[in-house]
């Protein structure tokens, strides 16, 4: 199967860009990941890195994955439903094992879950239209869950979101140490997380993914209107998501990140404008892809996008060896965190260029591959 040059530069992307907020998951307690106030008024530093990343970056990036993975599905359909089951079937593998014995923030678990039960919606509506109304109903349902969630969720925050000292000492100790204590954390986490997927998150997820393979069929995705166009529904779709999310952002400081405000009722404003404005991002690209596609850095950033696979889990591994193994937890705040990152980009860009040099395929990739070809029985393009 050709490789679509776009696709790959904005999976690219959307691995680098899911770094900006996955580098303080992986250097900061679990309650820090959307909350800047886990250990009082956050300093000024913490204050606007947050702010700034919440409304560029937030969701933005992850939801735009799901799109993307959404459109691969469509195109991968052709296949057959054996090769997708194996496929997805690895792939919740590959995540069962990153998430537990490598890090709790994992999302390819999730994809391979719900791709299992998404593919199939995909292959039977072929109503393009259709299939991206389906999709934005069914995020719209997973962003609106967060309501009930907020309304039983008792006036005592934890410390999931504000952990006292123990709770801190303790985080710190089974993370740098590891061993048989990380590995029940992770599992007692993993199964908070699949609980909250089949509840809430999966909705979203699967809506992403079906509004993935309906602009993919429909030629959005691909780049296959004007420029003219997508500029224009490039500036519409991030003001508009801007918009939507801005209140939420303003409240959540008005109330100084209050529980259950904050975690709850005003992540929604945030959840639906993101993937709006990831892809504004996109059509933005895609209006000056034209002359972008001449520019050098471009098919590096497309090469990191055919090893998303990778390079996700090369990122896990750098972080966790910088702030496990080496010391770093909890050492740093939010702006020389982010500060690390294009550090950690560099490394991704040149690891996908030296592999593909040689190789066609990422290793973690032509691994899937194989597996899938062991299970499936059947014949897998070289290029996927």
């Amino acid at each position: 199967m050709q490789r679509i040059l776009q696709l790959d530069f904005v999976r690219g992307i959307a691995v680098l860009g899911i770094l900006l907020m996955n580098i303080s998951g992986f250097g900061l307690p679990g309650a820090a990941y959307l909350n800047p106030a886990w250990h009082g008024t956050p300093s000024t530093s913490d204050f606007w890195t947050w702010a700034i990343l919440d409304i560029t970056t937030q969701v933005k990036f992850l939801s735009l994955f799901a799109i993307l993975f959404g459109a691969s599905l469509a195109m991968l359909i052709p296949r057959g439903g054996r090769f997708l089951f194996s496929r997805l079937g690895w792939l919740v593998v590959i995540g069962l094992m990153h998430s537990v014995f490598f890090w709790e923030g994992d999302i390819l678990l999730d994809y391979g879950l719900i791709g299992l039960f998404v593919w199939r919606f995909i292959a039977q509506v072929e109503d393009n239209d259709r299939l991206l109304r389906t999709g934005i109903f069914l995020y719209f349902v997973g962003a609106l869950v967060l309501i009930p969630y907020g309304l039983v969720a008792g006036d005592n925050p934890g410390s999931s979101w504000l952990p006292g000292p123990s709770s801190l000492e303790y985080e710190q100790f089974w993370k740098v140490q590891s061993g048989s204590e990380a590995l029940l954390n992770r599992i007692d986490m993993l199964s908070s997380g699949i609980m909250a997927l089949l509840s809430q998150y999966g909705w979203q997820l699967a809506g992403a993914m079906m509004a993935g393979a309906a602009l993919l069929r429909n030629g959005w995705l691909t780049g296959e209107r004007t420029s003219a166009v997508y500029r224009r529904q490039g500036i519409i779709l991030i003001l508009t998501g801007v918009a939507i999310q801005l209140p939420g952002l303003l409240l959540q400081i008005h109330l100084q990140w209050a529980w259950p405000w904050a975690p709850f009722f005003l992540q929604i404003p945030r959840d639906l404008g993101a993937p709006l404005q990831g892809l504004g991002y996109v059509a933005l690209l895609y209006s000056v892809w034209h002359s972008l596609s001449q520019q050098r850095w471009v098919g590096w950033i497309s090469q990191v996008g055919r090893m998303a696979l990778s390079n996700y889990l090369l990122q896990t591994l750098i972080c966790t060896t910088l702030f496990y193994r080496l010391g770093g937890f909890m050492q740093f705040d939010r702006l020389q965190l982010l500060a690390m990152v294009p550090a950690i980009w560099c490394v991704n860009l040149l690891f996908s260029h030296l592999w593909l040099r040689r190789f066609r395929q990422g290793p973690m990739e032509a691994l899937w591959r194989q597996l899938t070809r062991f299970t499936a029985g059947a014949s897998v393009s070289s290029s996927k």
